[in-house]
């Protein structure tokens, strides 16, 4: 270790590994009491808690839960460099770590995340390490990632109490994002230790209401407009649209039905579905989300009903991103003997993340720490190597910052000034997200 790592490196790792059962708790608190999006308050407390209690300024109640800690904020100026842990849960009551409170579970590992953010901050303001950084270092805890509950968003948002469904889009309109140079991100991956970003799908997110008419289903049941029956045949129509889908475009189109009536012996009047419309491109999820409104009319039509198709900005695709060779270095000396994997430009994934909204404003770089295993979103995920998920995804994260913000902080500058972003400024960005806000409705016949 000592001929690879140098004497402040071997410092911080020293810290963190003396500090071990501290993250571990942490991580194993978070993972037995999962929130769901902007609803995480316990979780933001905790971390809010642990940062204070590391003697370091806090700005909280960002987009609802969000929080942010600084190190070093007087060198803001030079550099500034961000490391994201993310908040919310899964809705999965049947998982074995389950909150029976809130029905959210850890099952896409955001709680290592966080247990990697706190542990490179025990790292980072130690006073001999922290004087080495030539640069500001922001300890961001953002919610809301998993795109989710979406009327409850729309609640939210009806309230004045954000504009977009996604944390870091809400993050990026207020403005929590414009003191952030580059920022580092984790997930946990079932594949190991990879670096690098890769490109993944943007979306819309809809809520279709068909609107019928309620009749005694046994009785009289000629006399209501089935919504259920209009609901079924526009789910009829999309699939029979999937043809159309190019196979390059990674088109992803997942309704779930959230009301479908209110007795089984009355005709239901009203049924309601959110879905995601997804695509490699703005150009690929925008067609798909034509056709999917196309499929829910024609279902209202054919039964004679009503429908409110109301569309909202979701996320942008996620783009591929390498990480610089100074991280790459102290990961693959983390790693010892285990496999670092390179992320590839041409791999894509069909999931989506609000990372890709950061990214269209200024570089992301992402590594995945291994450790879980089952299916992320699933309720077999879990942790079966708490070193891996936790402990080092803290090394990384406290590494990776010293590396990029040592020696006048000149990885991270050069990071930013060889990235191009997709949109000038926030005003930008607000604008294009704002152009996906859409309803479209008929009354039923």
């Amino acid at each position: 270790m000592a001929a690879t790592f140098d004497t402040t490196e071997q410092r911080i790792l020293k810290i963190i590994d003396d500090n071990r059962e501290t993250i571990v708790e942490f991580a194993r608190d978070i993972y037995d009491h999962a929130e769901l999006g902007y609803k995480e308050f316990r979780t933001s407390k905790k971390f809010v808690d642990f940062m204070k209690s590391l003697q370091l300024p806090v700005q909280t109640d960002l987009a609802i839960t969000g929080a942010k800690a600084y190190l070093n904020k007087e060198k803001a100026g030079n550099a500034s460099l961000a490391l994201i842990g993310e908040l919310d849960a899964l809705r999965i009551p049947q998982h074995a770590h389950a909150n029976q409170e809130t029905q959210a579970a850890h099952c896409c590992g955001h709680h290592a995340q966080l247990a990697g953010v706190i542990g490179a901050a025990l790292a980072l303001t130690d006073a001999e390490v922290a004087q080495k950084l030539d640069g500001q270092v922001i300890f961001f805890a953002t919610p809301a990632e998993e795109y989710g509950e979406i009327e409850f968003k729309n609640q939210l948002i009806a309230d004045g109490r954000i504009a977009y469904g996604g944390g870091k889009c809400e993050l990026i309109r207020i403005g929590a994002f414009d003191d952030v140079d580059v920022a580092l991100a984790h997930h946990i991956s079932l594949e190991g230790i990879r670096l690098g970003s890769n490109s993944g799908n943007g979306f819309v997110s809809k809520v279709i209401r068909i609107k019928g008419k309620a009749a005694h289903a046994a009785g009289c049941p000629e006399k209501g407009v089935n919504a259920l029956s209009a609901a079924s045949l526009g789910l009829q129509a999309l699939a029979l649209n999937r043809e159309t889908f190019r196979d390059e475009d990674c088109v992803r189109v997942h309704p779930i039905l959230t009301k479908g009536g209110d007795l089984v012996n009355v005709v239901p009047d009203e049924a309601v579905l959110e879905t995601l419309v997804r695509g490699k491109t703005l150009e690929a999820f925008a067609d798909a989300s034509v056709k999917t409104d196309r499929s829910f009319k024609a279902g209202a039509l054919a039964m004679g009903a009503g429908y409110r198709i109301e569309t909202m900005p979701g996320y942008l695709p996620s783009l591929w991103q390498p990480a610089p060779e100074e991280m790459a270095d102290a990961v693959k000396a983390l790693a010892g003997e285990k496999t670092v994997y390179e992320v590839r430009p041409e791999e894509h994934s069909g999931g989506s993340t609000d990372v890709g909204d950061v990214q269209h404003l200024l570089p992301v770089i992402t590594f995945n720490t291994g450790g879980a295993v089952g299916g992320l979103h699933q309720v077999d995920f879990d942790i079966v190597d708490e070193e891996e998920a936790y402990v080092l995804t803290a090394k990384i994260f406290a590494l990776s910052a010293y590396r990029m913000l040592k020696d006048g902080a000149e990885v991270t500058k050069r990071t930013k000034q060889e990235y191009h972003p997709r949109f000038a400024d926030k005003q930008e960005y607000i604008a294009f997200m704002d152009s996906f806000n859409k309803v479209e409705e008929a009354d039923i016949e």
